[in-house]
């Protein structure tokens, strides 16, 4: 299946944003985390250099040839297989798209590098941005996020609170909380007081709903979640609660983009991470894991993590 399309794809429904067009400017696992539940597996160029990834001239194209197809998304979203803030002209790919839509722009991101001047004004043309603070402390933040070794937590969170300080969009704190590390009450009590100090428009908590990179880092069960929203009282905005699956309605709607039994024949011959998978179907890395997703909760695919990758095979492998 040739799209044509190297750097955009979807639009994929998304729990957040209903159906988004998704939008990958960085090569492959290019970060400047390592987080212990990334869905994609350990960073392997981890970094907080800034520099021209992908073409700017060549993702603007593609998200016009996208919206010329008439398929019109809710949401343009930054965000896929590496840390989005890193592409030096992230600015510039937003306004070019701001140009020629009027649908909305999101950037998800690590906020890791809020910090510098020159990201805050490239996500300045955003209407959403959704940055992550997963550590109260620079302790959790290293056990749970691994930054590269140049970053400061004090810096991180600095940036955050600056960046609020000048965004006019909305900005939507997501909160990622693992099991026994960062579940207990004196961590989330951590993260709130920095989250009343960032004032975002919503907090979002979330947990482990994908094969994560290490097998340590583990969900946090539903009822304890309900428990730790309430530690978030005194955040200003919206405290939301968004870890869980996709919907049945997303869950049937993503089905129709892709048969099925295009990705069962290359996991039931050996298994492959999503990368692999997306590369052998030509399609992005994000839709491959929705997919490899949707085979596992239906009982038609395992997972096994091996070497910080997590690889999928058919519960029923061929033989010849």
């Amino acid at each position: 299946m040739n799209t044509g399309f190297k750097h955009v794809y979807g639009p994929v429904p998304s729990r957040r944003l209903g159906r988004s067009l998704g939008v990958d400017a960085l090569t492959f696992k290019s970060c400047s985390f390592d987080c212990v539940y990334c869905q994609l597996g350990r960073t392997t160029n981890h970094t907080i250099e800034r520099k021209e990834y992908i073409p700017t001239a060549d993702i603007l194209d593609e998200v016009r040839r996208k919206l010329e197809n008439g398929d019109k998304p809710e949401y343009i979203s930054f965000a896929g297989s590496g840390e989005p803030t890193l592409h030096s002209g992230l600015g510039d790919i937003i306004r070019g798209i701001k140009a020629m839509t009027d649908v909305p722009v999101v950037v998800f991101t690590n906020g890791s590098l809020l910090w510098m001047p020159e990201v805050r004004a490239d996500l300045a043309a955003a209407d959403v941005v959704i940055p992550s603070l997963d550590g109260g402390d620079a302790a959790l933040l290293d056990k749970v996020n691994r930054p590269a070794a140049s970053l400061d937590f004090d810096r991180i969170v600095e940036g955050l609170i600056a960046f609020r300080g000048a965004f006019n969009g909305q900005i939507w704190l997501e909160v990622m909380l693992l099991g026994g590390i960062s579940d207990d009450d004196a961590s989330v009590d951590a993260i709130a007081r920095l989250a009343e100090r960032i004032r975002p428009d919503k907090v979002q908590i979330n947990s482990v709903c994908r094969p994560p990179a290490e097998t340590y880092a583990l969900p946090v069960p539903a009822a304890r979640l309900l428990e730790i929203r309430k530690h978030f009282a005194g955040v200003p905005g919206t405290v939301e609660i968004i870890a869980e699956h996709l919907d049945d309605m997303a869950h049937t709607a993503f089905r129709t983009q892709i048969k099925e039994e295009d990705i069962l024949a290359l996991i039931e011959r050996r298994p492959c991470t999503a990368a692999g998978a997306a590369a052998g179907l030509n399609i992005h890395v994000t839709e491959a894991i929705k997919h490899l997703e949707m085979l596992v909760a239906d009982g038609k695919a395992v997972t096994q993590p091996k070497d910080g990758q997590v690889f999928y095979s058919a519960c029923e492998l061929r033989t010849e």
